[in-house]
């Protein structure tokens, strides 16, 4: 019986199983590079949308008329709506980015969780003859 050093390698053949644990993994890392790539992107626009509606509060209050308009976009067009009608939509807004964000965030946790397991066995089987962190 041979003691392997900390920093040796360990010369494992890859079976078939062992082949698709590691694909599995490298997908895994691609959708969490996306699910995180678009979690921000979701998060910034709702940081938009947070201060679109505190300008929209101080614009309320400065008004003398409450059915002043105001310019929306939607989609690519500019609405006029007044301030209540503005305020609304800007609430169902920041309601879909929540849920948004929600839902990304379970996603990146889920392929966390997976990858987690499949780093253990992978590295249980492989010791540092395999690399599956981020650089």
């Amino acid at each position: 019986m041979r003691l392997l050093n900390e920093n040796e390698e360990v010369d494992v053949e890859v079976n078939w199983e062992d082949q698709q644990n590691i694909n599995l993994f490298s997908t895994l890392n691609i959708k969490l590079e996306n699910y995180e790539a678009e979690y921000e992107k979701v998060k910034k626009e709702k940081e938009y949308m947070d201060d679109l509606q505190q300008e929209i509060e101080q614009l309320e209050l400065l008004s003398e008329d409450e059915n002043e308009k105001v310019k929306f976009l939607i989609g690519d067009a500019f609405v006029e709506i007044t301030i209540p009608e503005c305020q609304e939509l800007i609430e169902e807004k920041l309601a879909t980015f929540e849920k948004q964000l929600d839902d990304y965030q379970n996603k990146i946790d889920d392929a966390n969780e997976q990858m987690a397991k499949l780093k253990a066995i992978l590295y249980g089987k492989f010791g540092k003859s395999i690399n599956l962190e981020k650089d």
